[in-house]
């Protein structure tokens, strides 16, 4: 019997097509580039009216995905408590609705924890560092590899907000994380609501534009797989711009170490934020996948999921 995440997946294929479709029309053809006079201008005329239709039809796919939701989720993540992580240039719409879809696959979310411009700038690294080495709970170290201020932001929060794999158990105090996160906030470095520790992790970034400035991309996709090597699983979402260039998810898609870290890039999406709740139930069942339509993607979406 042919299931209903197969009949999902066939039809964000084929709303993939209608997206190149878009993308193609629109930067084939530009405002301005043609006079709008004569053949040449009722051809640009036509180009606009099929773009229009397959936006249209883009905007049913994403009401389609959004209605499937709860099938297509439903018990994913049930008992399982995510954290997640944003940064400065996240839009707020794909944060909510990310949100969402962790609750809708039963979920808990323990808080948001949002990283600001200070904590992804490379000028900050020195006082970040000496920042995070004073806030080690006691009793535990940091991973000898986590040097560079992504991996070592990461490691230190991954130990403090993530539950140990091994037993489901959380490392440090209530009084160490606390102390954390005021100590951070104080600095700039992120703001924070009551976040409790959880067993796994999203990263939500943005589309990359500011990505080269800094090496904001390479900190962020760094982050993310320090908070993996603490966690049962992390999954970082952004945008299609994200995967390209410096941007952090292509960082984490060409960087070996950051290879146990699931990718998203179409996390503005219904597909894409459907896409970050089922990665992290393919995360605790050990595997990984780079999803979407940018660079390096290898699949649109989880293909099959254990239940």
């Amino acid at each position: 019997m042919i299931s209903l995440r197969y009949h999902a997946v066939s039809i964000a294929a084929v709303f993939l097509a209608l997206a190149l479709g878009v993308v193609l029309g629109t930067s084939t053809h530009p405002d301005g580039l043609l006079s709008g006079r004569g053949e040449s201008g009722g051809q640009v005329d036509d180009l606009r009216a099929d773009n229009a239709r397959l936006e249209e039809q883009l905007r049913a796919a994403d009401a389609f995905m959004a209605g499937a939701a709860p099938k297509l989720l439903s018990g994913s993540l049930s008992d399982r408590s995510v954290l997640v992580f944003t940064t400065p240039d996240a839009d707020l719409s794909d944060i909510d609705s990310v949100t969402k879809a962790l609750t809708t696959a039963g979920a808990s979310v323990a808080g948001r924890v949002a990283l600001t411009n200070v904590f992804t700038d490379s000028s900050e690294g020195d006082r970040l560092r000496t920042a995070l080495a004073n806030l080690v709970p006691a009793g535990a170290q940091l991973n000898t590899g986590a040097v560079d201020q992504g991996t070592l932001g990461g490691d230190l929060l991954g130990l403090l907000l993530l539950t140990d794999p091994a037993n489901g158990n959380p490392r440090g105090t209530d009084a160490e994380r606390a102390l954390a996160l005021e100590t951070l906030r104080g600095g700039g470095f992120l703001t924070a609501d009551a976040a409790r520790p959880a067993n796994l992790a999203v990263v939500i970034t943005g589309d990359g534009q500011r990505a080269d400035e800094n090496q904001r991309g390479t900190i962020i996709a760094r982050f993310a797989g320090g908070l993996k090597a603490r966690g049962a699983g992390v999954v970082l979402a952004g945008r299609h711009g994200a995967a390209e260039g410096a941007g952090p998810l292509a960082v984490a898609r060409d960087e070996a170490p950051l290879a146990t870290v699931t990718t998203v890039d179409n996390v503005d999406r219904e597909i894409g934020r459907l896409t970050t709740a089922l990665g992290l139930t393919e995360q605790m069942s050990g595997g990984t996948g780079r999803y979407g339509t940018g660079e390096r993607a290898t699949s649109l979406t989880v293909a099959a999921m254990p239940r």
